[in-house]
């Protein structure tokens, strides 16, 4: 299969993060040179978010498929404003994303075309991608290490850019090397295994 062509953004600035953040937690995140570029007031803020915006990663992408760059946290403090994420003021944790809210989000602020897919079957993947030209996919995080076996499905998200009954090829926003980041290519077996069958089916 070939490659994508749509542009690769990880969801911390700097891509080899993923690692760190797996050893120490989101205060690895305090060390990334790159922060500032995120959007992100401070480098407190960008930490607090980095670890909750794979499905802002996946709308970078996509919308830089198109030509145009929007910073991470842009588009999560806006997303959040149409009840994409949900911030506790008390803890300051951070729910989402909330797919409906994403939805109405992307098609008032960018014209996208988007809906919530939920009970999809990873052979209906090929089908669903002739319609829309995207699917944020709702995955296991550990589906950067497709050899193993996952705990659950879910809680991470996506980039689906092309699926045959033979190969599904996606962009990983915590991928943690070259290999598991961008145009990742799996058996549609292997990626069921970490696909809890529901995601955002996406327009260009």
């Amino acid at each position: 299969m070939q490659q994508s062509g749509v542009p690769y953004f990880s969801q911390w600035e700097t891509p080899g993060m993923t690692l760190p953040v797996l050893a120490e937690g989101p205060q690895a995140l305090l060390g990334d040179p790159l922060w500032h570029q995120s959007g992100a007031a401070t480098i407190e803020e960008y930490a607090r978010w980095a670890v909750n915006v794979c499905g802002m990663a996946c709308l970078k992408m996509i919308l830089a498929a198109r030509g145009e760059i929007h910073p991470t946290l842009e588009l999560a403090r806006a997303c959040t404003r149409h009840g994409g994420y949900v911030v506790d003021e008390i803890d300051a944790s951070i729910k989402g994303l909330i797919y409906a809210p994403f939805v109405r989000f992307v098609a008032e602020h960018f014209g996208l075309g988007a809906e919530t897919v939920t009970g999809v079957e990873t052979s209906a993947l090929p089908e669903l991608l002739s319609k829309r030209r995207f699917f944020i996919a709702s995955v296991n995080s550990g589906i950067r290490w497709p050899e193993r076996e996952p705990p659950s499905k879910g809680g991470h998200l996506v980039l689906v850019t092309a699926a045959s009954q033979e190969v599904i090829r996606f962009h990983n926003p915590s991928g943690h090397d070259a290999a598991s980041q961008a145009d990742v290519t799996l058996p549609p077996a292997v990626f069921d295994r970490f696909f809890a069958k529901r995601g955002i089916s996406v327009s260009a």
